[in-house]
């Protein structure tokens, strides 16, 4: 009878050592889910404002990825790496700045010769614009360009042909043309005393002497009866 009692005894024992390694396997299964919460806290407290710069990070990466937490960080970085990227395109505005300057009247020699050939029907003056400036210039599009008169001045009207862009290179000409009709009126006409150029994109005329026919035919004064072409429309001397 005192053999079984021991034998309960021991069974009881037994019983509850495996009860309390049971409830401790369980305590730990039940704390280690309240450690990854506090571990994801933790990182999203990183990503959304654990410092202004930090924050600024873990705000762009969301936008941008729209990952976890991990995401989030690189593609923070990754925003912060675009951004630099129109810096390189502010250094290629520095090239930009480097590209080359609209040609001005102080660095052009401007001179006028007259190019008409015969069996023409209308008569042409021929203006030339050398660079003088030492270095290439770009010159496009239409030059002003007036007559002196005995009657008063009269302004040229461009020829409609398209413009293309150009490089004048330092030393080197270009050239367009003044389309006027030939006075065969028979009458002393429209005396011309002088032209004024300016060049295109510029405020600062230069006057030389007109090396063309003396004269315009009179007409009704509808329009004007001398035309210019655009930069590089002619020729040397023609």
């Amino acid at each position: 009878m005192r053999v079984h009692k021991l034998t309960l005894a021991a069974l009881a024992v037994v019983a509850g050592l495996s009860l309390t390694a049971c409830n401790g396997d369980d305590g730990a299964g039940q704390s280690a889910p309240s450690a990854a919460p506090s571990e994801a806290s933790s990182t999203g407290g990183s990503g959304s404002g654990g410092s202004d710069q930090d924050g600024g990070k873990g705000s762009a990466g969301k936008d941008s990825a729209g990952e976890g937490s991990d995401g989030k960080g690189s593609a923070g970085k990754s925003s912060g790496g675009q951004g630099t990227a129109p810096g390189s395109g502010s250094g290629s505005g520095s090239g930009e700045g480097s590209k080359v300057e609209k040609c001005r009247t102080d660095g052009l020699v401007i001179t006028a010769a007259d190019a008409t050939v015969g069996g023409d029907s209308d008569n042409t003056v021929a203006v030339e614009l050398k660079n003088k400036g030492g270095k290439d210039c770009a010159i496009s599009g239409y030059a002003g360009v007036d007559l002196k008169t005995n009657a008063g001045s009269l302004s040229a009207t461009r020829s409609g042909e398209p413009v293309v862009p150009g490089i004048l290179k330092s030393g080197k000409s270009t050239y367009f043309g003044i389309h006027y009709p030939a006075n065969k009126s028979g009458g002393s006409g429209v005396r011309i005393t002088g032209l004024v150029v300016t060049p295109p994109d510029e405020t600062k005329s230069v006057t030389l002497a007109w090396p063309g026919s003396a004269t315009l035919p009179v007409t009704d004064g509808s329009g004007s009866q001398v035309k210019i072409g655009p930069m590089g429309s002619a020729g040397q001397g023609g």
